[in-house]
């Protein structure tokens, strides 16, 4: 967040200043909406980066030993991890890699493809995640301003946002 606090709502601004300049648009609660939605993804994303950061992580190496958490067997290949977290090849090597610099998971071959390779979540990585994840949880993960039937309700009309954009298929 700004260090000083704006003293207006600048997408609410936006939104009247787009309602002047082209009034027959009916676009202006899309806009104002799709604008808020960035702005509180950035401003969580700091959040959850400074949060897990006291435990040496970022949010991005947080998710990935949260998906190894996760499995039955604690281990994925990184290809599967990277199309999990909708991340790039590069960016799921990198994750991985500095995951293992910290001694949080471990890289081995993936018997099944000789080429690749996996990700095996260590002890000391289920406790820097459980660690994190109890501190992310005390900060209601950034949303506790809301009622659980509005943090609900976000899910859901996000959810559709999400499917309609072919995020994932079926239900």
């Amino acid at each position: 967040m700004a260090s000083s606090p704006l003293t207006f709502d600048p997408i609410r601004r936006a939104a009247a200043l787009w309602r002047q300049r082209w009034p027959a648009a009916s676009s202006v609660p899309a806009m104002a909406a799709a604008t808020s939605v960035m702005r509180v993804q950035q401003a969580l994303l700091a959040d959850f980066d400074a949060i897990v950061g006291r435990h040496g992580l970022t949010f991005a190496r947080y998710e990935a030993l949260v998906l190894l958490a996760f499995t039955t067997s604690g281990r994925l290949p990184l290809s599967t991890m990277g199309a999990r977290l909708m991340v790039h090849p590069t960016s799921v090597t990198n994750i991985v890699r500095r995951l293992a610099d910290s001694g949080f998971v471990e890289r081995l071959p993936n018997p099944r493809d000789g080429r690749g390779a996996l990700a095996a979540i260590t002890p000391s990585g289920i406790s820097v995640m459980e660690a994190a994840t109890a501190d992310l949880e005390a900060a209601g993960f950034g949303l506790s301003v809301l009622t659980r039937v509005e943090q609900d309700q976000l899910f859901v009309l996000l959810r559709k946002v999400r499917h309609a954009r072919g995020d994932f298929l079926g239900e």
